[in-house]
C-alpha cells in the first residue's frame, strides 16, 4: 500500500513553524467557504456558482481538480522508475484531449444549457441514458473521493504520525466544510488557492532538489551512470513505461491507448472537470476554461517528474530499489523521501500544505461534481420532480454530507487496494472510455439512438471489467497499467460497436430535435462565441490559445526527445 511501509524513514521532522503554517491554511480554506456562502441564493449558486466565474478562475480551478496528491505522488513515483517517458502522461495523455474539449465540445455543452454531463446525454438521447450515466457518475466519484481520501490519511500517518481513522474523518470534515458552506464557488475559489500552495511545494522541492545534484548536467550525468541508464532521459518510445519490448507496439499503445482512449475519455466527459468549464460566465469564457489550464498542465512535468528522477539518484532508499536491493519503500514514497531530504523547516510546513491542498483538491471535486449530478440528474430529474429551487437548494447541502460520509467509507474499501494508482486506473477504464465511445459517436452520427446509447455505455463498461478480471485472474499476461489500456481501448470499441448495431434496428430521435447537439445539425454561428467586451481581444481567442499550449507541448516533446 502507498507510504504504509517504512515510518521511520517516511516520518517528516515538523517543528511548531510547519504545524502553525498548515493550520493557518486550514483557516484559510474555511474562511473563503464562508465568505462565498454569501452568494449562494439559488440551486444553481451552490451547484454552478450561479455561471458567473471569471475564465481565468474557472481555468486554474479546472487543472487544480485533476491536480490531486495521488497525481503528485504516483507522477514522481513514476518519474523515479521510468524517467522522462513519464511526460506522456501530461503531453500526449492530456493537452490534446484539452484542446478538443475547448473546441469542439465546450460549445455543445455550454450552448445546450446543460447542468451537467448526464444532462447533456438527455438532451442528446433520452432520459434512460441520463439516468444510467448519473447513477455510474455518482457511483465513480465516491469510489474516486475515497481513494483521494484514504491516500490522504495514509500520508497524514506516514508523515505526521495521525492514525487512520483519525486522519481520514478529520480531511472528510475540513472538505465537507467549505464545500456545505459555499457550494461549487468556494471549491472553485479554494482550487485556485490550492494550485499555487501545491506550486509552493513543488517549486522549491524542484530547485533544492537539482541545487544537491549539480544541475540539470548534473542529473543526466548521474542518472545516465544509474539503473536505467541514458533511456530514462528519452521520451521515446517509452517501453519501460508501457512494458510492452516492440518499440513500434510501445508507442501504438501510448498514441491510442493512453492518448486517445483514456485521455479523451477522461478530461471530454469527466464532469469533475467540465462543471468547472460550465460555471464560467460566457460561451468564450467556458472554451478557455480548458485552455487556460493546460498551459500550467504542459510545464508540470517540470516540478513533478523532475523531482522523481532526481529521488530516484539522490535518495538513498529509492537508489537501492532502483537497483534491484532489498528495502522497506516504495516508490510511491519517493515524494516524502525527496522532501525529508532536501526541504528544512518552515518550508517543509508549506510543503505538508501543499500535499494537504492536493488532496483535498482531488477530493472536493469529486464530491462538488456528485452533489450536482445526485441533485438534478437522479433527485430532481427522476426522483422528486417539481419542487421549489430552495429545496433542491437543501438537497445540495445535504447530498454534500452524504457524499463525504459515503467516501470515509470507500476509503477504507480502498484500503484492499495493493496498488492505488492501479486501482484508480481500473476505474476509469470502466467509467471514463465507455461514455467517450457514446458521446463522441453521438456528437457526429445523428442517426445514433437513445437505446443504443444507454446500452452501448453499459456494454462498454462490462467489457473493461471483463479485461481488468482476466488481468487480475491471471488469464491475460498483463500488468496491471497495461491491463488498464487494454480495459480501456475494450470499453472504446465494444461500446462503439453495440451501440452502431442497436442504431441500425431502432428509431432515432428528428433531426429538428438535435439542432445544438449534433455537430452536422448546429450551424457555425451557434458554435461561435462573442468576442466582444470581456471576450475582446486576440489574446483571449480560444483557436489561439489551443494553437498555442499545442505549440508548447510539440517544443518540450523536443527538447525532451
Amino acid at each position: 500500500m502507498i507510504l504504509a511501509q517504512a515510518q521511520t524513514d517516511l516520518r517528516l521532522d515538523a517543528n511548531a513553524l510547519d504545524y502553525v503554517l498548515v493550520a493557518f491554511y486550514f483557516v484559510l480554506v474555511l474562511g473563503i467557504g464562508y465568505a462565498a456562502r454569501r452568494s449562494v441564493s439559488s440551486s444553481l449558486d451552490f451547484l454552478l456558482s450561479g455561471r458567473s466565474m471569471p475564465a481565468w478562475v474557472t481555468g486554474l480551478a479546472f487543472i487544480s481538480a485533476n491536480l490531486g496528491a495521488l497525481e503528485l505522488i504516483g507522477m514522481v513515483a513514476n518519474g523515479a522508475q521510468y524517467g522522462i517517458p513519464t511526460v506522456h502522461y501530461y503531453w500526449i495523455g492530456a493537452i490534446p484531449a484539452m484542446v478538443f474539449l475547448a473546441l469542439v465540445m465546450m460549445p455543445f455543452y455550454y450552448g445546450s444549457k446543460a447542468r451537467s454531463v448526464p444532462e447533456f446525454l438527455f438532451k442528446r438521447f433520452n432520459r434512460t441514458t441520463q439516468r444510467v450515466q448519473a447513477v455510474i457518475f455518482a457511483l465513480s466519484s465516491v469510489l474516486i473521493a475515497g481513494v483521494n481520501l484514504f491516500a490522504l490519511g495514509l500520508l497524514l500517518e506516514a508523515l505526521l504520525g495521525w492514525s487512520l481513522i483519525v486522519a481520514i474523518p478529520v480531511a472528510a470534515l475540513i472538505v465537507l466544510a467549505y464545500i456545505t458552506l459555499g457550494g461549487l464557488s468556494a471549491a472553485i475559489y479554494s482550487e485556485v488557492l490550492q494550485f499555487f500552495v501545491i506550486l509552493a511545494l513543488l517549486i522549491p522541492l524542484t530547485i533544492a532538489g537539482l541545487n544537491r545534484v549539480g544541475g540539470w548536467s548534473g542529473l543526466k550525468e548521474l542518472v545516465t551512470n544509474s539503473p536505467g541508464g541514458a533511456e530514462q532521459l528519452s521520451s521515446w518510445p517509452g517501453t519501460s513505461l508501457t512494458e510492452i519490448a516492440n518499440p513500434v507496439l510501445s508507442v501504438v499503445g501510448i498514441v491510442f491507448g493512453l492518448g486517445f482512449v483514456l485521455s479523451f475519455g477522461y478530461w471530454t466527459t469527466n464532469f469533475a472537470e467540465v462543471q468547472r468549464a460550465l460555471s464560467a460566465k460566457s460561451m468564450s469564457a467556458a472554451k478557455r476554461t480548458p485552455l487556460i489550464g493546460a498551459y500550467p498542465k504542459a510545464l508540470l512535468p517540470l516540478v513533478i517528474i523532475i523531482p522523481g528522477i532526481i529521488a530516484a539518484v539522490l535518495v538513498p532508499q529509492i537508489q537501492t530499489l532502483k537497483a534491484g536491493g532489498t528495502t522497506d519503500v516504495e516508490y510511491n514514497n519517493a515524494l516524502s523521501l525527496l522532501m525529508k531530504e532536501v526541504l528544512p523547516n518552515g518550508i517543509l510546513g508549506v510543503a505538508i500544505a501543499g500535499l494537504l491542498a492536493a488532496f483535498m483538491a482531488g477530493m472536493a471535486a469529486n464530491i462538488s461534481s456528485f452533489n450536482t449530478v445526485f441533485t438534478y440528474d437522479i433527485w430532481q430529474d427522476w426522483v422528486r420532480p417539481g419542487k421549489s429551487d430552495r429545496y433542491y437548494l437543501q438537497v445540495g447541502r445535504w447530498i454534500t454530507v452524504i457524499g463525504c460520509v459515503l467516501a470515509v467509507g470507500t476509503a477504507f474499501v480502498a484500503s484492499g487496494s495493493g496498488n492505488i494508482m492501479d486501482y484508480l486506473q481500473s476505474l476509469f477504464s470502466f467509467f471514463n472510455a465507455p461514455l467517450f465511445a457514446i458521446f463522441i459517436l453521438g456528437l457526429f452520427w445523428k442517426r445514433m439512438t437513445g437505446t443504443s446509447a444507454w446500452i452501448g455505455l453499459l456494454s462498454g463498461t462490462a467489457a473493461a471489467v471483463l479485461v481488468n478480471i482476466l488481468v487480475t485472474t491471471g488469464v491475460f499476461p498483463l500488468s496491471s497499467q497495461a491491463g488498464s489500456f487494454v480495459g480501456a481501448s475494450a470499453a472504446f470499441v465494444v461500446g462503439v460497436i453495440v451501440a452502431i448495431i442497436i442504431s441500425t434496428v431502432t428509431t432515432p430521435k428528428p433531426a429538428s430535435e438535435l439542432g445544438g447537439l449534433v455537430w452536422s445539425l448546429t450551424s457555425k454561428e451557434d458554435r461561435v462565441h462573442s468576442s466582444d467586451g470581456e471576450d475582446s481581444g486576440w489574446y483571449r481567442s480560444p483557436a489561439v490559445l489551443g494553437g498555442g499550449v499545442l505549440v508548447l507541448t510539440l517544443v518540450l516533446y523536443i527538447l525532451f526527445s
